[in-house]
């Protein structure tokens, strides 16, 4: 599996000190809290790790070429997030 990153993610986790280290490891082994099938050119994923601290990854799927593109990265918002950081609150 190849990991690609997109300016935006880099610029992002530079901002909020994430490391590639932890995005991947959320990827790999982390839980899918959210499926977007229908996105363009490939599926994403929301995916949540809850190690060390809750963190999102939002990430593209490429299965032909075996590659996952990360989106964008962050610390979920508790106001935003339910307790287990797994449903959004609807405000």
């Amino acid at each position: 599996m190849t990991f690609i990153y997109r300016e935006h993610a880099i610029q992002r986790m530079f901002e909020r000190d994430i490391f590639e280290e932890n995005v991947e490891q959320t990827i790999e082994s982390g839980i899918i809290i959210e499926e977007y099938i229908d996105d363009k050119p490939y599926p994403s994923f929301l995916a949540l790790s809850l190690k060390n601290k809750p963190l999102h990854v939002v990430f593209a799927k490429n299965d032909e070429d075996n590659e996952v593109i990360i989106i964008t990265a962050y610390y979920p918002n508790k106001d935003k997030w339910s307790e287990d950081y797994k449903t959004r609150i609807e405000k």
